[in-house]
């Protein structure tokens, strides 16, 4: 049966700074556990805790530069590009740069707060 969205929900955001998180499928906007769809806006100089999340994550930059961190690489993705971080893998998202970052972002199985294992804050 087809799910109709009319509206996203707003998410509170993991970080430093005023992150928008636009939730179109996902726990809370759709009740879908399968998978979750968000629209994110960051502001310059946004960044999260580390996490080591039990899914799969797959982000297209829609606008702007997002700064990917893992514990072996540092990836630049910029305007029309995209990268998949996978289940259990440590990665940090941010947003140095000037502008910061508008992106989707897609996760196998939604995102919950259960399951991104957000590293502590110090």
């Amino acid at each position: 049966m087809a799910q109709f969205i009319n509206a996203p929900s707003i998410i509170k955001a993991a970080g430093t700074k005023g992150k928008i998180i636009k939730e179109f499928f996902g726990h809370v906007n759709s009740k879908t556990t399968e998978v979750s769809i968000a629209q994110m806006k960051s502001p310059e100089g946004w960044v999260e805790p580390g996490q080591r999340p039990k899914f799969n994550e797959y982000t297209v930059v829609l606008k702007g530069k997002l700064r990917i961190t893992t514990r072996n690489e540092e990836y630049e993705i910029s305007e029309g590009q995209g990268i998949m971080t996978a289940k259990d893998e440590w990665v940090r998202y941010s947003t140095p740069f000037e502008g910061g970052a508008e992106y989707i972002a897609v996760c196998l199985p939604a995102f919950s707060p259960e399951i991104v294992l957000r590293d502590p804050l110090t």
